[in-house]
């Protein structure tokens, strides 16, 4: 390893986060934790369930563009969250202090997804570039600020309570989401045929369901929640120490931080594999997650009612995964619950190609849905069963992730390696939202999204296989 220069400062603020780690209260744990609940309804309501589906559906042209355009919007913010996140990590770890980060981030979050609301049904082209650039710009704000709330977590809790740490704010995320959609679907979005809720009452607000108001209002109350709900950090979580170095010096000095980090790194074998295997898969999720609402609206026509009872079912044992999976992690360590959430992401990903309008199974016929009940036809009863494993996986594969970073960072340095974490998630992120895109576009089908996946999880297996943990 290349020698490291020791800065007074430095050794000053790895003392305090020592300190901090062993005296962290209560309320600090619970505002930490907090952030996951203020910010999970952007992924849960904007990115994946509600808005996405309905943008495919009925504000791009059709399904098939839709998925094409909201794969590309997603790759242009992994492209700026690549150029980001590393050197930003590495500046918030010269300069000290997490929160102000998480409050500019924040800002930009609360800004961008309240932009959300003019996607009208049929919009302009205009309006649909203006949409699809506020929820790259809401997404590269909500995952920055992730980077810098995850920095703070060795200041926490001491290494054999990471696990669970990680593990309880992914599902306190969950719930989040949860609380989100039943406000949404019980109170807000309003089926245009009845004009009316899933509770089967009238939207709140006075929201046009024909102009699909409740869909639109996503945006804004994603930003409301956010702003009201990460005030818990910000008044009770301690943040590190400020240190004297301006902006301009801990500029300079975080590029050539990053520039030793990604020596450091790739002079450890495993630290170095455990990065490519997490871009990898990292691609494969994001992909997995942009398109998941989007392929039930498209294959099986789900509507905002169906898409958002399949997402509060998957936010349950999303909640339930996580909290498993914190507790996997610490009794068997993080890198076999990576693996094994490899594993079965691998399997589904298999099952849901196998499945189309009248068949299981890639061959087997099956008679037509009748009637007009929620997930009438079997093929969509499957689908609802996978979306429900992808939703129990997802919460321990990332808080999984995180710890094994933690446990194999240097001590005092996990800014700029959750920097470099992020680098290695998003560095490529584009990646797997532009080959569904383009894959989509060539074969003319939304069935191409999940045989590409397939292959990122399975490269993302094989070099997990090799990453060997400290201790």
């Amino acid at each position: 390893m290349h020698p490291q220069i020791i800065d007074p400062q430095l050794v000053d603020r790895d003392a305090a986060a020592a300190a901090a780690k062993q005296a962290a209260p209560r309320r600090a744990l619970v505002g930490w934790v907090m952030f996951d609940w203020a910010g999970q309804p952007f992924f849960t309501l904007i990115a994946t369930f509600v808005f996405a589906p309905y943008f495919a559906a009925s504000v791009a042209p059709d399904p098939v563009t839709g998925q094409a355009w909201w794969g590309f919007a997603t790759g242009a913010a992994g492209v700026m969250l690549a150029l980001l996140s590393p050197v930003l990590g590495a500046i918030s770890d010269a300069t000290g202090a997490k929160k102000p980060w998480i409050a500019i981030f924040g800002l930009l979050l609360v800004l961008a997804s309240s932009t959300l609301w003019f996607a009208t049904p049929g919009a302009s082209t205009g309006m649909i570039l203006l949409v699809l650039a506020a929820y790259a710009l809401a997404t590269v704000a909500a995952e920055l600020a992730a980077v810098f709330n995850n920095a703070m977590m060795p200041t926490l809790v001491p290494p054999e309570r990471l696990g669970r740490l990680s593990g309880t704010g992914w599902a306190v995320g969950y719930l989040g989401g949860l609380a989100s959609l039943v406000v949404v679907l019980g109170f807000l979005a309003a089926s245009p045929e009845t004009g009316r809720t899933i509770l089967g009452l009238e939207p709140l607000f006075g929201l046009d369901p024909a102009m699909r108001e409740g869909d639109r209002i996503v945006g804004p109350l994603t930003a409301i929640w956010f702003a009201v709900f990460v005030l818990p950090l910000m008044l009770f979580t301690p943040d590190l120490a400020r240190s004297r170095t301006g902006l301009r010096e801990a500029t300079r000095e975080g590029f050539a931080r990053l520039a030793g980090t990604i020596r450091e790194a790739r002079a450890e074998p495993s630290v170095w594999r455990f990065l490519l295997a997490n871009m990898v898969y990292q691609d494969g999720l994001v992909a997995l997650f942009a398109f998941g609402g989007i392929y039930g609206a498209g294959v099986f026509g789900w509507t905002t009612i169906e898409l958002g009872l399949f997402g509060i079912m998957l936010t349950i044992t999303g909640t339930a995964g996580a909290l498993i999976g914190g507790r996997l992690d610490d009794r068997l360590g993080p890198k076999t619950v990576i693996a094994g959430a490899l594993v079965l992401f691998i399997l589904v990903c298999i099952g849901i190609l196998s499945l189309g309008r009248e068949h299981i199974f890639f061959i087997v016929p099956v008679a037509p849905a009748e009637g007009a009940g929620l997930y009438a036809g079997v093929p969509e009863r499957i689908f609802l069963g996978l979306g429900l494993v992808i939703g129990a996986l997802a919460g321990p594969l990332q808080a999984a992730s995180r710890s094994l970073l933690v446990r194999i960072a240097p001590e005092g340095e996990a800014g700029r390696y959750f920097g470099l974490l992020a680098l290695s998630g998003k560095m490529t992120s584009f990646a797997g939202p532009i080959i569904v895109a383009v894959a989509t576009t060539l074969a003319g089908t939304q069935a191409a999204g999940p045989a590409v996946l397939i292959l990122f999880f399975g490269a993302g297996l094989v070099l997990v296989a090799g990453v060997k943990p400290r201790g």
